[in-house]
Parts: structure tokens; C-alpha cells; sequence
């Protein structure tokens, strides 16, 4: 059930979460209390058997506009501005981390820390008309916690393009560069959002899960070992009762009964 105040609604169907960003007249931009809420979803989810894969959507006219300016300038206090920027981090590994695919489903802007969680979704189906930035360099404060994401989510001179510049970006833009998997008409969003997680959630989650883990994981090494993790995580996938299963209903021509273990 969700409450008409929250600042970040949960709705569940047949697997399928999606979180919804919930402060359409601030561009849902990331204030502290949002943050915490944001957090305390994605730690109740990791774990539940129910969920399958996420989608992560903004209300009102924008996906997510980055943090929230005006609660940051409020309080002033370097302590404030750690605990902000600390919390946001925590928030995005704890996407990367989720042992569940996350789609982020984008329209309007997505810009600063917003345009950080669409690079750190593992997917990212947006409206063709959306736009992406990392404006901060405009205001004096370059995006560096957003640069994490961009520069392992597109290639080095795009993130840096974006970065130094501070402009926007459309949609298509986006895609060519590898920000987006795909930019579809506003109108069908919700529903090619909703058809990509409904193919990811029919997958096992056993494999699911252990793909998505290895693959965060072997970016970060070098190729020798890269290769010598990833014979060790297929050998044990080999072992997995939805392998038996899968390679089982192949062969047969049949549609394989996921046990998710």
C-alpha cells in the first residue's frame, strides 16, 4: 500500500516493483527525507522473493532534476552536505548491488543526480522527447557524484562532453551514446517499460541474479581475471537447479518451470 505523501510510492504486480519518484512540483528532485525513503524501498526489496525486476519512474512533468538545491543552500553546513551526497551514493550502489534487474523509465529531464540514475539503472527505456544534463559546471558545481555513473555508462569523451559543457541532450542523442538502451513516443513509455520488465521477469531470478552480480563485478577487473571469475560463476550457474532445468526444457522443446534456486 502506499500513502498519498510519500515521496517515493511502491506498487507491486506479478513481480514486477515499480518505485515512483513522488515530488512532481520540485522535478522530484532529491531531497534528504526522499533519499531516506528511496533507501529504505531498495533495502526492504532486495531480498523479497516477490519482486522479479524494478522500474523506477518519476510523477509530474520530470523524471528527476538532480538534488535538491534549495534545502541545500537552507542549511549551509558541510556536515548537511556530506550526509546528501553520502546517502545518494549509498542509493546507487545499492541499485547496482540489487540482486533484481532496474529499469528507469524516463520522461521530461533528467539532469545532475537524475541523469546519474539513468546510468546507474541497469536498463533505461526514456521518451523521445526527454533530455539529459550534467549542468552543475553551469553553477559552479561540477556533477562528480554523477560522473561515477556516466563515465562507466557511455564512453569517456561523451561523459566528458556532458560534463564540461553542462548541455542538454535529447533523447536520441542519449541513445546513440549509449545513456539509453531505446527513446520510444511519450505515450507508449509506460507500456515499453512495463513489456521490457515483463520479458526480463519471466527469466529465473537465481540467473537473473547471478548474472547481474557478475557482471558488475568482471568490469572492474582486468581481462585474465575477468575470464578466470567468470568460468568460476558459470561453473557454479551449471550447478543451479534452473540450469538443470532450462537446458532440459531446450533440449525437450519445452518451456522451462523456474524454481528461482
Amino acid at each position: 500500500m502506499t500513502i498519498a505523501n510519500d515521496l517515493v510510492l511502491r506498487h507491486d504486480d506479478s513481480g514486477i516493483t515499480r518505485l515512483t519518484l513522488n515530488r512532481p512540483e520540485a522535478r522530484n528532485a532529491l531531497s534528504l527525507e526522499m533519499m531516506r525513503q528511496f533507501m529504505a524501498h531498495l533495502e526492504s526489496m532486495a531480498h523479497d522473493p516477490a519482486v522479479r525486476v524494478v522500474i523506477l519512474s518519476g510523477n509530474g512533468p520530470a523524471f528527476c532534476a538532480g538534488h535538491d538545491l534549495k534545502e541545500l543552500r537552507a542549511d549551509g553546513t558541510p556536515g548537511f552536505y556530506a550526509k546528501v551526497f553520502a546517502l545518494a551514493s549509498r542509493i546507487m550502489l545499492a541499485i547496482t548491488e540489487m540482486p533484481r534487474p532496474v529499469i528507469a523509465e524516463v520522461h521530461g529531464i533528467a539532469t545532475a543526480a537524475g541523469a546519474q540514475l539513468v546510468a546507474t539503472c541497469d536498463l533505461a527505456i526514456a521518451a523521445d522527447n526527454a533530455r539529459f544534463a550534467t549542468p552543475g559546471v553551469n553553477i559552479g558545481l561540477f556533477c562528480s557524484t554523477p560522473m561515477v555513473a556516466l563515465s562507466r555508462a557511455v564512453a569517456s569523451k561523451h561523459a566528458m562532453e556532458m560534463l564540461l559543457t553542462g548541455d542538454m541532450i535529447g533523447a536520441a542523442e542519449a541513445q546513440r551514446i549509449g545513456l539509453i538502451n531505446r527513446a520510444v513516443p511519450e505515450a507508449e513509455l509506460a507500456g515499453a517499460a512495463l513489456a521490457l520488465a515483463r520479458k526480463i521477469a519471466a527469466k529465473s531470478v537465481y540467473t537473473l541474479k547471478t548474472g547481474k552480480g557478475a557482471f558488475y563485478r568482471q568490469r572492474e577487473m582486468d581481462l585474465k581475471h575477468a575470464y578466470d571469475y567468470a568460468a568460476h560463476i558459470m561453473t557454479e550457474n551449471m550447478q543451479a537447479i534452473d540450469a538443470a532445468e532450462g537446458i532440459d526444457a531446450f533440449l525437450q522443446k519445452r518451456q522451462p518451470a523456474w524454481q528461482d534456486c
